[in-house]
Order: structure tokens, then C-alpha cells, then sequence
């Protein structure tokens, strides 16, 4: 089959990509439609844990305010901080499940490590997004921003710091309990091991208990949207910190000097990934005059939904 593209140059893109990792199951997929939140237990092994704990200490480590026990800390741009995490950028563990959504398109929206030790106070009710107008103005059926969570701590019980949540509440864009942190009807308060992800959609509704044990709650946000949603916690990246990175980390991470590029990537940014299934780099059926940039190309939301409702659309 013929492109527009040299064949050459098509050869040596597709030799440097990689097929799309796993993303969601049908049922995974049901159950964030329906619940804003999958919750995998033991999605990390017990040395992985070790590995970004020992990350997250280094980067603590550096801030010379930082008291082991006592500070609550924060990290944003948290993949520029350490090598261990900027591997999650494109982690097969997770990717996919972005992937899944934004397609071609894929960010990292922002990154943060979260330090909460005893008497760390309560987050208040918010959804990760705008809130005067909410993402789900502009995007009633799928969420503009996927949050991956790495939870690096035991958190058997309630009053740990834990992650509160009000499940199906992703469909509102509004909760009574707004900007306070008082219980609301129907919330499920997280409890894990250390070693489970969290995958939730950025509507979703939670806030964060305080913490009132001797143990410190230790995890990981990474979080997605499409190329053209700002980015929440830097402009561009470091130019000698993307040197670093892999093909499809660079990528994703999007550091555009034109402001065009958001909307329509450079050609050398794509495939992003080839097709799970097939390994194709396109859709079958697009005319070959229009160039692998410019291309559409089906998201596996689309035929998520498109399986759940009971037939191709």
C-alpha cells in the first residue's frame, strides 16, 4: 500500500513505535462510565513499591524544609523530578488506559508526588478541573482529564489522609458539599495496600481525610488529557530534561514552543502508538493522499461505547 510519505521515512517511523499498551476491559470501562473509578489491587509488585517510595524520598530529600514525619509536601511537575518517575510518563502499566481515551492526542496534564503525614489537614470537595465552567460542559461523555493514582502506602482504615470519593458524581457538575470537607451520602472512603492504582476520571468528586496515625501516606498522581487542554503544572519542559526521555515520553509530555502544535502536532509525532490488535499505524479506509499527521483515527473509546450501547455507530 501506498502514502503520501516517502517510503523510506514511513519504514523508519514504524520501526521506532510501539504497539499501544493494554487499556481498558470492557467491565473496567463499565465501571468507570457508571462508578468515575477503577480501583486495581496489587497492580504493583512489592519491589516497585520500594522503587517509587525511594523516589519519592529522594525528592524530598532535596528540599532542605522537608522534615520526614512532619512536613505535608507536594510535587508538581513531578515526572521532572526523578528518573524513577518520569518512567511513568508512558508506563505500560497505565498508558493504555489514557491511550484509550485520547488517542493520538495523548498529554500528561500534570504530576504530583503527595507527602501527608499525621494532622494533615482536610482537602475540601472539588473535581479535578475548572470549576465556574466544568470540563463537562464542553465534554458531556468522556472526561478531559484521566488521573492515574500509585498508592505507596498501607491504608487499611479511615482517618489515614485516604482519598474520599463519591462514586457516579463524575455526571455532576455541581455537589451540595462543595468547598467544605463534611461527609457526604453515598462517599466510599479509599482503603488499600500499598501497591494498588487508582484510575479515576477528573469530574469525579472527592476530598482527602486528615491524617490522624504515625503513618506518612505516600503516592503518586499522573494525570492525562487531550494535547490541546493547558497544562496544569508547567508552560514547557526543560530542554535538557526531554533530551533525556524516550520517543513516546517526549511526546506526551507535548512541550510545544508553537502554540499550533496542540491542536496539530508536528508530523514526526506521529503514530503516537501503532493499533493494539493490528499494529497498523491507520484506520483501514483512509484515502492515502491524506497524510498520517492528518488522519483520523478511532479511539478505543469510541468503540467502547459504541460495544456497551450495543453496536458499532
Amino acid at each position: 500500500m501506498q502514502r503520501s510519505e516517502p517510503a523510506a521515512e514511513v519504514s523508519a517511523t514504524m520501526s521506532a513505535c510501539r504497539v499501544a499498551p493494554p487499556g481498558f476491559s470492557r467491565e473496567q470501562w463499565q465501571e468507570l462510565s457508571e462508578r468515575g473509578i477503577v480501583i486495581l489491587d496489587d497492580a504493583l509488585t512489592p519491589d516497585e513499591v520500594a522503587r517509587y517510595r525511594d523516589a519519592v524520598d529522594r525528592v524530598c530529600a532535596r528540599n532542605p524544609d522537608y522534615v520526614e514525619g512532619k512536613t505535608d509536601y507536594r510535587v508538581s511537575n513531578a515526572v521532572e523530578a526523578d528518573p524513577a518517575i518520569a518512567e511513568l510518563i508512558d508506563h505500560p502499566r497505565h498508558v493504555g488506559y489514557a491511550y484509550d481515551l485520547y488517542g493520538e492526542m495523548l498529554k500528561v496534564i500534570r504530576s504530583d508526588i503527595f507527602v501527608r503525614p499525621r494532622d494533615t489537614d482536610s482537602n475540601l470537595w472539588h473535581p479535578d478541573s475548572p470549576r465556574a465552567v466544568p470540563y463537562r460542559v464542553f465534554a458531556p461523555e468522556l472526561p478531559l482529564r484521566l488521573s492515574i493514582g500509585y498508592w505507596l502506602t498501607d491504608l487499611p482504615r479511615a482517618q489515614m489522609g485516604n482519598f474520599v470519593y463519591l462514586p457516579g458524581s463524575h455526571r455532576d457538575q455541581c455537589l451540595d458539599g462543595y468547598y467544605s470537607h463534611e461527609p457526604a451520602p453515598g462517599e466510599e472512603i479509599l482503603r488499600v495496600r500499598a501497591g494498588a492504582m487508582t484510575i479515576y476520571d477528573g469530574n469525579l468528586w472527592h476530598r482527602v481525610e486528615p491524617n490522624r496515625t504515625g503513618v506518612v501516606r505516600k503516592n503518586i498522581f499522573i494525570a492525562y488529557c487531550p494535547s490541546w487542554v493547558c497544562a496544569g503544572d508547567r508552560l514547557l519542559s526543560d530542554p535538557a530534561w526531554l533530551a533525556t526521555l524516550n520517543r513516546e515520553q517526549r511526546i506526551i509530555m507535548r512541550s510545544y514552543a508553537h502554540p499550533h502544535d496542540y491542536t496539530n502536532p508536528a508530523a514526526d509525532d506521529f503514530p503516537l502508538f501503532l493499533e493494539r490488535e493490528t499494529g497498523a499505524d491507520t484506520d483501514a479506509g483512509v484515502p492515502e493522499r491524506i497524510p498520517l499527521r492528518l488522519r483520523k483515527r478511532r479511539t478505543a473509546a469510541e468503540r467502547l461505547n459504541a460495544d456497551v450501547r450495543g453496536g458499532e455507530r
